[in-house]
């Protein structure tokens, strides 16, 4: 009587050391954000010309609180705007600047200083729906008056924006 063998498949694993199994802690992404409130991102400068002397002038040339970072602006817009808070959010550097973008192109922001007209123009070839620059954030008046027309001939379907 001839009797039929049984085959086994034998797989072999392969060793993985336990530290690999767990995601660096810049990857996780658990799904939800953390919000608080907090006091307004815009320092008290509305004073009448008379409450002031020359002396204090400078105080007042930029109208964001010293100790908030681009995010707590970034979500300040946001509110302002009513922009829903879980849309996906990343950050692009463009021509050495920090760029937010919201959704794809929803919303665009850019919050540091020294923003020039090339920036501004980049960014209004991608077209999007609203952006938004810090007030004293250019780098000359004249390119803080031609950030409208730029987006008038290159995007004129952008809300432009300044805080």
């Amino acid at each position: 009587m001839i009797k039929k063998q049984r085959e086994v498949h034998c797989f072999q694993i392969p060793k993985i050391h336990p530290s690999s199994l767990i995601p660096h802690p810049s990857a996780l992404d658990v799904g939800f954000r953390v919000l608080k409130i907090d006091s307004s991102n815009m320092a008290d400068v509305y004073y009448t010309p008379d409450a002031i002397d020359q002396t204090q002038v400078d105080a007042f040339v930029d109208n964001i609180k010293s100790d908030r970072s681009p995010e707590d602006l970034l979500f300040q817009v946001l509110l302002d705007w009513g922009v829903d808070l879980s849309l996906p959010i990343h950050k692009e550097t463009l021509q050495g600047k920090p760029v937010f973008f919201v959704d794809e192109n929803a919303l665009v922001a850019c919050f540091d200083t020294g923003v020039n007209e090339e920036l501004v123009k980049q960014l209004a070839a991608l077209e999007p729906l609203r952006v938004v620059f810090r007030d004293n954030g250019f780098v000359s008046d004249a390119v803080k008056i031609n950030v409208e027309q730029i987006f008038k001939q290159m995007s004129p379907g952008t809300d432009v924006k300044s805080i």
